[in-house]
């Protein structure tokens, strides 16, 4: 996946308006959203790409978002399964680089 189709992703993800969550989960998806969100601008404005690290963290944040999204609401799925996106197409431009 290349650079153009990350940054339409994320035009679209960073438009969209924070989705109202139960209170208990607040806390870790704001954290997800967070640091995938960082590891996208990094990819974005670094001509090297990811580092392992940061793709080993990313490997570990779509894991705890598929098990927090299980517990949502539908309607805020759109918004969770964008993020999710967003982190496996930065997982795979490591793999296939």
């Amino acid at each position: 996946m290349d650079q153009d189709a990350v940054l339409s992703l994320w035009e679209t993800h960073k438009e969209e308006p924070w989705p109202q969550v139960d209170s208990q989960l607040e806390g870790p998806l704001m954290t997800l959203d967070t640091v995938i969100s960082g590891c996208v601008v990094y990819f974005l404005d670094s001509p090297e790409g990811l580092d392992p690290q940061r793709v080993r963290i990313l490997e570990d944040c779509v894991a705890d978002l598929d098990n927090l999204t299980s517990e949502l609401d539908e309607d805020c799925w759109p918004y969770f399964q964008r993020l999710r996106q967003l982190g496996t197409l930065l997982i795979g431009t490591h793999h296939t680089a």
